[in-house]
């Protein structure tokens, strides 16, 4: 049997760390938002007496990875295989467009495409491997879910869908042609003071009530925030560069997407958006002009799943904050 999945890329519209655990895990408070930027998968599966993994890379960004049993999606399709006791030959075709070490997801979204692609391919519940996704990635669980917003707490892995009714902005992305490994982010990071945490937690629960309100994006665009940035900016001239040139053309809805090194700017207007990526692009960076995802979830009116990890729907609209 043969599936076909996107996977989209994320950015993190608020991202603060509040504390960090016995484990030496950080634990955030964060608000995702999955967007039209991704990587393209087909997965083939048939019944074998034992089973085997290959993968095949295709795609402007394949050269950055290896189609090895490190790849995190050899990782996802033998953790599936081993915890369903299911022995199969499968093969994977990804077409990768979502850059390596950009802040934006790509291989947390890969692993989890093709978990859910073998749930499809097996009709199990993709529930029973939650707990497995985020071992394999903080990120992975993020991915489980069809709705364009959630909420992250803990490592990132208990989430809470948020409701954006409202026409969302336009986002221009830029990625430095430079990846930044998240671990060499989290050995700089210095905790903030208790109290600068429960004010910039406020702020993210402003955030949400603003989106899920509708409220346009010259309402919120002050509350965008990464604590990372400071473990990024100073190190790395391309990212600095990046986002002076962004505020160059006084655009001030800019900021770094989790860990680094991608550089978002959202905008009101497609025209905005387009001009804007003329004006950016260069040898020395990869502009890319998209979109929030919108599922068919995010359609119908609401109608939301969380019955596995997560917690109800955040849609309170008072915009009085």
């Amino acid at each position: 049997m043969k599936t076909i999945r996107f996977c989209p890329a994320k950015v993190n519209l608020f991202l603060e760390v509040t504390g960090k655990r016995p484990d030496g895990y950080h634990e955030l408070a964060t608000l995702f938002a999955k967007i039209n930027l991704g990587d393209h998968l087909v997965v083939e599966a048939t019944p074998a007496e034992t089973s085997e993994v290959t993968l095949t890379l295709t795609g402007p960004v394949a050269s950055m990875l290896q189609a090895d049993e490190n790849n995190l999606a050899c990782r996802a399709a033998r953790i599936f295989l081993d915890h369903f006791h299911i022995t199969a030959r499968i093969h994977m075709q990804l077409e990768k467009n979502i850059p390596t070490g950009a802040g934006l997801g790509g291989g947390s979204s890969d692993a989890a495409g093709v978990m859910l692609a073998l749930c499809d391919i097996f009709h199990k519940d993709k529930r029973e491997l939650l707990v497995e996704a985020a071992r394999l990635g903080a990120d992975v669980p993020l991915f489980f879910y069809e709705e364009t917003f959630l909420k992250g707490e803990g490592i990132g892995e208990k989430l809470t869908p948020v409701e954006a009714p409202g026409k969302m902005p336009f986002l221009v992305l830029v990625y430095p042609n430079t990846a930044v490994p998240t671990k060499e982010v989290f050995k700089r990071l210095r905790l903030p003071a208790p109290e600068a945490i429960l004010t910039k937690r406020s702020n993210l629960d402003k955030l949400i009530t603003y989106i899920g309100c509708a409220s346009p994006l010259a309402g919120w665009k002050h509350l965008l925030f990464n604590r990372l940035e400071e473990c990024v900016v100073p190190f790395k001239n391309s990212v600095r560069n990046v986002l002076l040139d962004l505020r160059k053309t006084n655009t001030d809805a800019v900021l770094m997407s989790g860990s680094g090194s991608t550089v978002f700017a959202l905008v009101e207007t497609e025209k905005e958006a387009k001009d804007l990526v003329n004006k950016l692009q260069n040898e020395e960076r990869i502009v890319f002009f998209t979109t929030f995802h919108r599922s068919l979830k995010d359609e119908n009116n609401g109608n939301k799943d969380t019955s596995y990890g997560g917690g109800s729907p955040q849609s309170v609209c008072k915009c009085n904050v």
